[in-house]
């Protein structure tokens, strides 16, 4: 990288409740698969960073886990303070919405950034989902008038639409400086971390209507020094007949979600993968805040 070149690059958060968009709206400006993505709420459960990089801009998009108001359980309590937390240190803060729904959760979200001294941009996501776009401008008007937002920007995270201007808005508000990560890195986490979370991917898409989110992934072996790279991942649930559920018939189900995630490995990785997986249960993990921690979260 030249030290001559003038660059400017900083830090942004994307903030709001679960489901609205920030890990499509982060892999869509990436280019890349940087964060899975589910329908089912919570499925970021980490401090995720996606770098988009051009020849005078580098971008850290921070993509955090949905803001909630039922903090019940251990597991709530810590991915509502790695949301939080991420707010240190940020030039510029992405306050997502769904087009057309304003729930308690935004209304919560919105609140948490009541101290935070990064200009807040409101980012109104999924508009492609509004069939009459006449309900769209007071809907816009009315989330703009409950903050000064820097900036206000309808768009489609999964069509693509008006993508550019997120990045024209971060661009001028980026500080000037060196990059923060090498030119060729499009995540700040590494192939250990993506195998456990495309494993968990997988898991939740085929059983997003039978398994409570209570599943976590855990890599118990990760060996890339030769080819196949050999991963050996360990599903851990909170109770005995969850287990069944993982497992299936005959072992029908845990073999598909291996299968599936087998193969979006072979292709992010491109390279042979021997991916094994196995099922524990850890009774109610996600009411201890040590189990938590300890599964990584």
């Amino acid at each position: 990288m030249s030290e001559t070149r003038d660059t400017r690059s900083g830090m942004v958060a994307l903030v709001g409740r679960p489901n609205v968009g920030k890990s499509t709206l982060v892999n869509a400006l990436v280019g890349e698969k940087v964060s899975i993505v589910t329908p089912k709420p919570q499925t970021t459960r980490h401090r995720i960073i996606g770098v988009y990089t051009r020849e005078d801009l580098q971008i850290a998009l921070v993509d955090t886990p949905g803001l909630h108001t039922t903090a019940k359980s251990a597991l709530n309590r810590v991915l509502n303070e790695t949301a939080v937390a991420s707010l240190a240190g940020i030039d510029l803060v992405l306050f997502m919405v769904e087009a057309g729904r304003w729930r308690d959760e935004d209304a919560a979200a919105l609140a948490r950034l009541a101290r935070v001294e990064a200009p807040v941009g409101l980012v109104i996501n999924k508009v492609d989902r509004v069939a009459d776009k006449t309900e769209l401008l007071p809907f816009i008007q009315s989330v703009s008038e409950k903050r000064q937002f820097a900036f206000v920007a309808p768009i489609s995270a999964q069509k693509g639409r008006n993508l550019d201007a997120i990045i024209a808005e971060c661009g001028t508000r980026m500080p000037a400086g060196p990059f923060l990560f090498p030119d060729d890195e499009y995540t700040d986490r590494n192939l250990r971390f993506i195998a456990a979370e495309t494993v968990r991917e997988k898991l939740t898409l085929f059983l997003q209507q039978e398994l409570p989110y209570s599943a976590a992934v855990e890599i118990e072996r990760f060996d890339s020094s030769d080819v196949p790279i050999e991963i050996h991942a360990c599903i851990w649930v909170s109770r005995e007949n969850h287990k069944a559920m993982v497992i299936g018939r005959g072992g029908q189900m845990l073999k598909k979600i291996g299968r599936a995630a087998r193969l979006d490995l072979v292709s992010r990785l491109d390279t042979r993968v021997d991916l094994r997986l196995w099922v524990k249960v850890r009774e109610n993990w996600i009411d201890s805040e040590a189990s938590v921690r300890d599964l990584g979260h």
